[in-house]
């Protein structure tokens, strides 16, 4: 009986000599559409179009070609049922066997900038993913291939029969990951498009949350040893890593934060993290005086931790850090200096940011029991020029720039944090407590620990103070300022206390909670 093989692909790569051992080595008959019918035909190989075989022609320019029974009944029937052999052959419905094809590429062509709608749609394919789960489905009878990559593996399959039922299941599994992740991309691709008052009064978050990303590498493990985890998504297209180990699952979170923290800051910065957390941070006029007075702030945390800059990492910098253990360095540019100098420390991991400090993420999503969790990214420190003073006493201009840089840190500090600084140097810091009076506590002693004086410091909370221990806690231990959000049903008792200590305070009217 004539095998057929319906050839239909975007992605030409290594099309050709597929084809040749289709036909050559394996006795298929190849149908084909359009370009891919031409690029066969000139390499010398039969093929029949498919408007031939259908005895239909393509129409509404290519959007009607192969949206055919003699198509899909060809892919759809089953050959262990006689009623469907006998439909198959009354109705002149040739069995295909083998079918390759690769979508339109709607992804690229949405990624490009400024993309036309009507360019959009245009590349939204219809027959490709019909033709692709219709041969899916039919798994059983039907070799579906929609990935070059798996060109090799069918051949050698087809040289030995006994493994081509494993691998027919394994592909048509690929084609629907792969039709899913399609459609998904469309569907966002469309609610970006929407701008319905209900969908803007949402923040944009659809009535359905579509998400399909590809794996990009399995990790050693999770969190813990005897956790199993993988990376999905695009993260190596934000970063390249120069060197060192392979990243676990802990860097790959530590690097996320690290790299939105340092995106608040246009200053030469320097953040160093700890399990998410800074545990200290500093801006200057140049990087080698930021990573003084970041390291100042604590000696002891940043020992495994990750350090990242915002700035080319050069010699003189990459010196002295070298003699600290660090898991992760992360830079825009590393000199060659640096990189000779870190190149003696083997498993060191080196990043470069390739998007830029501060990747942007519209979105975050966390796993919930039964579901997720999705939320627009806290992209915002606030309306600077709403911020209030609440006391008898008004910031000097110092300790309102020692204040905005201390309402950055914050923000990336988990809950319940807080933040002492002076200038643009973090003094203490104390992140996720269950009492906010006990994040002081540990920022007072964190300090005290460095030999840092407090007095005359900044204080800055990401959430509102709920009582005045806080408060008068940060007082007594130097502070002169604070920031916070503000709205306790106790802010006046809290603003006495400032009041009765000369402290000044700003309410901002916004929360940064981190969990």
């Amino acid at each position: 009986m004539e095998k057929l093989a319906l050839l239909s692909v975007s992605d030409k790569r290594g099309l050709v000599d597929f084809a040749t051992a289709l036909v050559r080595q394996h006795g298929y008959r190849l149908l084909s559409t359009g370009g891919t019918a031409k690029l066969l035909a000139e390499a010398g190989l039969p093929v029949t179009e498919v408007s031939q075989h259908t005895g239909f022609p393509e129409i509404m320019e290519g959007r009607v070609k192969t949206l055919h029974p003699k198509i899909h009944g060809g892919l759809l029937c089953r050959r262990d049922k006689p009623d469907h052999l006998a439909q198959a052959e009354k109705n002149g419905i040739a069995l295909i066997d083998l079918v390759v094809v690769n979508l339109y590429p709607f992804e690229q062509t949405v990624a490009k900038p400024h993309v036309e709608f009507e360019e959009a749609i245009e590349n939204i394919d219809i027959g490709g993913p019909s033709m692709l789960r219709s041969a899916a489905k039919n798994h059983e009878s039907v070799t579906v291939v929609c990935d070059p990559a798996d060109y090799a593996a069918v051949l050698t399959a087809f040289g030995a029969p006994a493994d081509l039922p494993e691998l027919r299941r394994k592909l048509a599994l690929k084609v629907f990951q792969r039709t899913a992740t399609y459609d998904a991309a469309i569907a966002r691709y469309l609610e970006g498009q929407l701008i319905e008052p209900d969908l803007e009064a949402l923040s944009g978050l659809p009535a359905t949350y579509t998400l399909s990303l590809k794996k990009a590498q399995n990790l050693r493990y999770g969190e813990n040893p005897h956790q199993k985890a993988a990376l999905y998504g695009t993260f190596h297209e934000h970063f390249e890593q120069l060197q060192g180990k392979e990243l676990s699952y802990n860097n790959i979170l530590d690097i996320t934060s690290a790299t939105y923290l340092i995106g608040e800051f246009e200053r030469p910065t320097v953040a160093i993290l700890k399990h998410t957390n800074p545990c200290g941070v500093a801006s200057a006029d140049t990087l080698l005086e930021a990573w003084e007075k970041a390291y100042a702030t604590d000696r002891q945390a940043p020992f495994g931790g990750i350090i990242v800059v915002n700035q080319t990492m050069d010699g003189a910098l990459a010196k002295i850090i070298a003699e600290i253990f660090t898991e992760v360095i992360i830079a825009p540019r590393f000199s060659d200096e640096a990189m000779a100098i870190f190149g003696k420390k083997k498993n060191l991991r080196l990043m470069i940011a390739k998007e830029g400090l501060g990747a942007d993420a519209l979105q975050e999503v966390r796993s919930v029991v039964g579901g997720v969790l999705v939320q627009d990214r806290d992209r915002t420190l606030g309306n600077v020029r709403e911020f209030k003073v609440v006391t008898k006493r008004e910031p000097t201009k110092e300790e309102w720039a020692a204040m905005l840089f201390g309402w950055k840190v914050g923000k990336h500090v988990k809950s319940n944090s807080i933040v002492y600084c002076r200038g643009e140097q973090t003094l203490g810091v104390g992140a996720g407590q269950m009492a906010r009076v006990d994040s002081s506590r540990i920022a007072v002693w964190k300090a005290g620990e460095a030999k840092l004086d407090l007095k005359g410091s900044v204080v800055a909370s990401e959430a509102l103070f709920p009582f005045a221990d806080g408060l008068i806690a940060a007082a007594e231990a130097g502070a002169t300022c604070a920031i916070q959000p503000g709205g306790s049903v106790r802010d006046a008792e809290v603003i006495r206390a400032a009041d009765e200590r000369g402290l000044a305070m700003v309410f901002t009217g916004s929360r940064h909670f981190k969990h």
